[in-house]
């Protein structure tokens, strides 16, 4: 009975969440339940309660500078023209019907790993590269899966994503750690992608003439404009950017961050050479004109940031401390843990409670902040190992939680991210009428790396990749009672 009574929060968060109550509403109402049970139940009083709460905040200080600074990063590349620059080389190339499926797909993955924005991405490319379909007659239905699919590529690799700081945040590793682990698996899953769209535009059968951006953009609607300034009102400057033309050389901030990161620069020192950079060159090609319109771009940034996604943190991070606290996870843990024989058995349901989760809740944010601490406290409490490799079980924990959260999404017909895609391209594009299952439909991107993941887990495969493989079953005990776990450190 005191096991379900310790689960009431949890199931009440998820409840509200499921009901479309904001996070910021539903965490802290979490946090009154979890209060009050930890002092019922467990006889904790209130400042055993708000230290263990606020015990957890304090883990997340670093995180709420890197997310402070990468919002600022954002806001700085897409307003001083390293986005526009990276769309425009992309235009370069001569695109057709065969090719803008893979080129779009392309540049919405690299265009997403620089702004850190799966959403901005997709408002930012989806006018440009839908309206260019219809010039040269492609399939505006593969066109739209490949830009939505590369649009969440860099929301789950990217340094300056939100849920990838979230959600390695929660597991407590290292961002740039966590882009290490995983990223030649999510390289190879970009690669296969962007095979799978250029065979499909040849099965269609597509034609092979070039068409024209400026065009493209020019016949971008007055009603379209104004969606996309609804829904990302720096994607218009954007846009406008792209359509007057910025130098190339605008580029080299995106690449100035990404070679930092895989030297293994400091996340913050990465984040602020990136800010610097683009401001310096902004100024040289004409996109920066004033030094109150570059510190304007840094506050805008900041203020995205504290306005929902950091507060966001620290209630749900005070959530955490508290239901651990309390051991409020172990039922569930226990569960996984009896039907686990070994450690790729136990991963993958990891793996699994966090695609279930973002069924349910459909929202990415959501399963991220409510599914992390339960796969944390399944590992940390039922798996006795070397230091080293319990922190590659972190790894693959926090890469569950945002890969399932973000590739996941784009399986999901309720899913916000689909909605929200399916909603801007129909805004943007209205000479076709999308359904969320026209973005499912040809999503590549999203089969292959759910059904990657999943698999290469269960069969051990993933120690064929760099970086990504699990410790093996010798140097990892799964114990079913976390009291044994207690006498062993006792020992």
């Amino acid at each position: 009975m005191k096991s379900l009574v310790k689960f009431i929060p949890i199931l009440a968060f998820v409840g509200l969440l499921m009901s479309k109550f904001d996070i910021l509403i539903a965490a802290p109402i979490a946090v009154v339940l979890a209060a009050i049970v930890a002092m019922v139940v467990q006889k904790h009083s209130f400042e055993t309660v708000l230290e263990n709460a606020l015990n957890n905040v304090k883990d997340m200080v670093m995180i709420f500078f890197i997310i402070m600074v990468a919002y600022a990063l954002a806001e700085v590349l897409l307003s001083t023209g390293v986005g526009a620059s990276i769309i425009s080389v992309s235009l370069k190339l001569g695109i057709t019907a065969r090719t803008i499926a893979v080129i779009g797909f392309l540049v919405t993955c690299i265009l997403s790993i620089a702004t850190g924005t799966s959403w901005g991405t997709f408002a930012a490319c989806a006018p440009v590269f839908l309206w260019l379909n219809y010039i040269v007659g492609g399939n505006v239905v593969l066109t739209a899966c490949a830009i939505a699919g590369g649009a969440c590529f860099g929301d789950n690799i990217g340094l300056i994503s939100d849920t990838t700081v979230l959600s390695s945040g929660i597991q407590n590793v290292k961002v740039i750690d966590r882009i290490r682990h995983q990223g030649v698996w999510s390289l190879l899953c970009a690669a296969l992608s962007a095979i799978a769209f250029f065979v499909a535009s040849l099965v269609m059968n597509l034609p092979n003439f070039v068409g024209n951006s400026s065009e493209a953009i020019q016949s971008i609607t007055p009603e379209a404009w104004q969606a996309i300034a609804d829904a990302k009102p720096v994607a218009v400057t954007l846009l406008e950017q792209v359509e007057q033309g910025v130098p190339i050389y605008m580029v080299i901030p995106i690449i100035i961050v990404i070679a930092l990161a895989i030297k293994g620069v400091q996340t913050l020192l990465c984040l602020g050479a990136g800010i610097v950079s683009s401001l310096v060159l902004g100024v040289v090609a004409g996109t920066v004109t004033s030094l109150s319109g570059s510190f304007e771009m840094i506050t805008n940034g900041f203020s995205s940031a504290g306005s929902w996604t950091i507060l966001m943190i620290m209630w749900v991070a005070a959530f955490g401390g508290i239901m651990n606290s309390i051991n409020a996870f172990e039922p569930l843990a226990k569960l996984v843990v009896k039907f686990s024989n070994n450690i790729r058995q136990l991963m993958f349901s990891n793996a699994l409670l966090c695609l279930i989760g973002n069924l349910i809740l459909g929202d990415e944010i959501a399963e991220i902040v409510t599914i992390s601490p339960v796969i944390k406290s399944i590992t940390d409490k039922h798996v006795v190992t070397s230091e080293e490799n319990m922190y590659k079980l972190r790894l693959r924990n926090a890469t569950f939680a945002d890969a399932l959260g973000v590739y996941g999404s784009q399986l999901i017909p309720w899913h916000v991210f689909i909605i929200f895609y399916t909603s801007m391209a129909n805004a943007v594009f209205p000479l076709y009428e999308f359904k969320t299952f026209d973005l499912i439909k040809y999503n590549f991107m999203a089969y292959i790396a759910v059904g990657s993941i999943l698999i290469l887990t269960i069969t051990g495969l993933d120690r064929f990749i760099p970086l990504f493989g699990l410790p093996k079953d010798s140097e990892v005990e799964i114990v079913k009672d976390i009291k044994e776990i207690n006498e062993q450190a006792i020992i």
